[in-house]
């Protein structure tokens, strides 16, 4: 999900990818393993790669970019997310209750 939301706003390289996870979490989430998640983005329709010319002596980089079909998907992962937030929420919010001894809420 996190993949897709940055491609979703440029395309990146793989390093670009994961020092900006590492930068927008205050070095929190670090993905190491990027390639085998961007393969599997690929084969699943939501990634397209591109070699793009870096230096003039011919030196390629390639780029991932976010599909149609992975803008979909991104948006359907969060709303699946903000779901599951809701109900981590709720469920502590019941806990804590019953820790201070009032009565859990529905």
């Amino acid at each position: 999900m996190m993949t897709l939301l940055l491609l979703n706003e440029k395309p990146m390289y793989v390093y670009s990818l994961s020092q900006e996870l590492e930068k927008r979490s205050n070095s929190t989430y670090k993905m190491n393993f990027l390639y085998p998640v961007l393969y599997r983005l690929q084969q699943q329709g939501y990634v397209t790669e591109y070699s793009q010319e870096i230096t003039e002596s011919h030196r390629t980089r390639n780029y991932y970019t976010i599909t149609d079909e992975g803008r979909d998907y991104l948006k359907f992962m969060l709303d699946k997310y903000r779901e599951l937030l809701a109900a981590v929420d709720t469920i502590i919010e019941n806990g804590m209750s019953e820790e201070d001894g009032s009565e859990p809420k529905d």
